[in-house]
């Protein structure tokens, strides 16, 4: 489970790009519009606001979009039944995975990218349980869910997808006015989205901080904080090394340094059972994950102060 920083609210976020292989060439998440993909455009804006957990849904062409967000920090679920299912069913992977993560998320589908941070961070701030913004009167994505209401919208079974979810909530919907055409364009109008693109590239312009802890060597970064955070979650490295795409001799790798740099046990081996045995975090080893991530918000804060201060 993630921890969550006393007195913040945490927002998840949640890209759905799972898509079919019979789906236009528009709607493909590793399409560049300017010079990165779509699901990338989006990951960056979310991370421009501090979202996070990030949650990708795949299924077609999952392992090079695994591949496209290597470094980026985002979980990876996959929809194995992607050819024969429909973006909600995507959608219940990522909410399922979110629930007790976070208070609210962003949900939104891949084929709509170039909605701006300013759109996400009014979302963020409007306190409402669903919130969905609007451009001339005209609704769109993405849109925030408070958390508290996943376990009802997995209840739903109906043919009407999130909205039909949503509409059984019976729980009001909040219509915010936003000043951000991108809410309304997907892929399929992709002419109006280069229109968009020099706009956009001036709203997700932000420092990109890289952290982690060395001493003659790095081995404690990113990558290693969300598999503690998985192993956690799952019980399971193979599980958590499945959700960052890493390879499972890798991921032993990097816990057995982490352990002797440290010099504690961070991980604790607990065999036995039908299921096989479990991974858990030591006491010590949840206590120096929560530090990192108290560290690490800190730092951005700063970052992100003297950014806009200094540019």
């Amino acid at each position: 489970m993630y921890m969550k920083m006393k007195d913040k609210t945490i927002t998840g976020g949640m890209i759905v790009a799972a898509g079919r292989r019979v789906e236009r060439r528009e709607t493909n998440p590793l399409l560049k519009i300017g010079s990165i993909t779509v699901v990338k455009r989006i990951v960056l804006t979310f991370q421009q606001v501090g979202i996070s957990p990030i949650v990708v849904i795949t299924g077609h062409k999952a392992e090079e979009i695994e591949h496209d967000l290597a470094d980026y920090g985002v979980i990876f679920l996959r929809n194995e039944q992607h050819e024969n299912s429909q973006m909600f069913d995507s959608a219940k992977l990522g909410l399922g995975f979110l629930h007790n993560k976070c208070d609210q998320v962003i949900f939104n589908p891949v084929n709509i990218p170039m909605f701006t941070p300013d759109t996400i961070q009014r979302l963020i701030e409007c306190g409402k349980k669903v919130v969905i913004p609007s451009y001339q009167g005209k609704s769109g994505h993405p849109l925030l869910l408070a958390a508290e209401l996943i376990p009802r919208i997995l209840q739903y079974n109906g043919n009407h997808g999130m909205r039909g979810a949503i509409q059984e909530l019976g729980v009001s919907r909040h219509w915010l006015e936003i000043d951000d055409e991108g809410i309304l364009h997907d892929m399929d109008d992709i002419d109006r989205l280069d229109l968009l693109l020099k706009k956009h590239n001036q709203q997700i312009l932000h420092p990109f901080v890289r952290i982690s802890i060395e001493k003659e060597a790095l081995f404690f970064n990113s990558k290693t904080k969300l598999l503690l955070l998985l192993i956690q979650h799952t019980r399971s490295v193979r599980s958590a090394c499945r959700h960052i795409a890493l390879s499972y001799s890798k991921a032993w790798k990097m816990l057995n340094q982490l352990e002797q740099e440290l010099g504690y046990a961070v991980v604790e081996r607990k065999h036995g059972g039908s299921n096989g045995g479990k991974t858990y975090l030591t006491q010590e080893g949840l206590c120096f994950l929560e530090r990192f991530q108290q560290f690490e918000e800190n730092v951005r804060r700063y970052a992100k102060q003297e950014f806009n201060k200094v540019f």
